[in-house]
């Protein structure tokens, strides 16, 4: 089967919510990464076929949104777009959309992205107020409109935000987790620590200006801004827990992700197409893997199946793997995966454990806690940090691990060569 290439991409720095991009809609920002992915691969635009671009915080008022930001970006308006939306692991979806269509041989050339405003998410209206301007709208006489207008409740025009909660089971994603660390006797001290390692280490990739290799500047920013040099285990440790608040919550701001804006695409080829052209393959993506559980085994678990399965499709070891990036919505998200990857999970017992994966090898650039997480835009992130970090290292395999709202996840096998 074709070999899918990566051959550029880029984003936009991550950014604190309701800070710098406050202004930017998710179009605007998907818009800038989509034209900018372009122009520094020196693609030929006419060459491109199809582009798939995911978002989290929909708007219905753009039903394909995808197809807008390529109307928009100065692209050929002849070039297809198709819009996903799957929580966190939505722009891990595009890449798949993209990658199975250039491996069935249907197209050769496509762009994989995602792109999140939480600054300025899409707001709703209370169902019994939606129900009613409908009505409103569907009433023909002056008469019926009137006896309409008597039912009106001035709190129909308060608008909504998207809920955090989660459809199923009316937690939100921090609660659930909560509910998982103690399931799985996650530490404070050992969600501290993940989250500490991860600004660190951020905080160590930036001085050293790995990520301005992946960044296209907006509005004179130029760098992710969300990254704390300076944390401390200590101010970790003074944070109040913010989902359960009672004296057994661990869950805090600081090792959890924060709200971000963003956006990121990445260019992908198949392998013959890219030698033809002249385009260096940055990396390979050679497999992937979705997984779902049940919300009640724990929302943020998939990966725990995703990972594994992944790993045995592919005859490999943790020894074999290079470097292992694993998004962090909650330290105790990573620490339970990390549990269960070693030793096993008694509810799914035909999980076959791969066992301990080395703290050297995890989220060596950092990850989502101090970098930032813009839902769709997360896994494009993620695949040019992959593939550049192993390029860095002259090393060969990278896997990419990240879970998902709605108790799914997704697993991807990145190769060098």
């Amino acid at each position: 089967m074709t070999r899918v290439a990566v051959v550029g991409g880029c984003r936009t720095p991550f950014v604190k919510a309701a800070g710098v991009f406050s202004s930017k809609y998710f179009l605007d920002l998907g818009i800038h990464v989509l034209a900018a992915a372009v122009k520094r691969s020196g693609l030929d635009p006419a060459s491109i076929d199809e582009v798939a671009f995911s978002t989290v915080l929909y708007d219905p008022r753009l039903p394909n949104f995808a197809r807008e930001m390529v109307l928009r970006s100065g692209l050929p308006k002849t070039l297809s777009a198709h819009s996903i939306s799957n929580n966190c692991i939505s722009g891990l979806v595009a890449a798949t959309f993209i990658s199975e269509a250039i491996q069935s041989g249907r197209i050769k050339t496509g762009i994989a992205g995602g792109s999140e405003s939480m600054s300025r998410p899409t707001l709703t209206l209370d169902p019994r107020a939606e129900a009613f301007f409908i009505r409103l709208a569907k009433a023909r006489s002056l008469g019926d409109k009137l006896k309409l207008l008597a039912q009106f409740r001035p709190k129909y025009i308060l608008p909504q935000a998207p809920s955090p909660k989660e459809p199923s089971t009316g937690l939100t994603m921090g609660q659930h987790c909560e509910l998982t660390a103690k399931e799985f006797a996650i530490a404070r001290e050992l969600q501290d620590r993940i989250a500490f390692l991860s600004h660190q280490n951020a905080a160590r990739a930036q001085e050293a200006g790995y990520f301005a290799a992946e960044i296209e500047a907006l509005d004179g920013q130029s760098k992710d801004n969300i990254i704390r040099a300076d944390t401390t285990l200590a101010k970790l440790a003074g944070l109040k827990p913010v989902f359960d608040r009672s004296a057994q919550g661990t869950l805090t701001a600081g090792n959890s992700s924060p709200l971000t804006d963003g956006a990121s695409a990445v260019i992908l080829m198949a392998e013959a197409e890219a030698k033809r052209q002249g385009k260096e393959a940055m990396g390979f993506i050679d497999a992937i893997e979705f997984a779902a559980i049940d919300p009640s085994d724990g929302l943020l678990m998939a990966p725990g199946l995703a990972l594994p399965r992944l790993m045995e499709r592919n005859n490999l070891k943790i020894a074999d793997v290079d470097i292992f990036e694993i998004h962090e919505a909650f330290g105790a998200q990573v620490a339970a995966n990390l549990l269960v990857w070693e030793k096993g999970w008694a509810k799914y017992p035909s999980l076959k454990p791969i066992g301990k994966i080395p703290e050297e090898k995890i989220n060596v650039n950092g990850g989502s806690i101090a970098i930032g997480h813009p839902f769709a835009a997360t896994g494009g992130r993620l695949i040019l940090s992959t593939v550049n970090e192993l390029r860095r290292r002259k090393a060969k395999t990278g896997i990419i691990s990240v879970c998902a709202a709605g108790a799914m996840a997704c697993a991807m096998l990145v190769r060098t060569q």
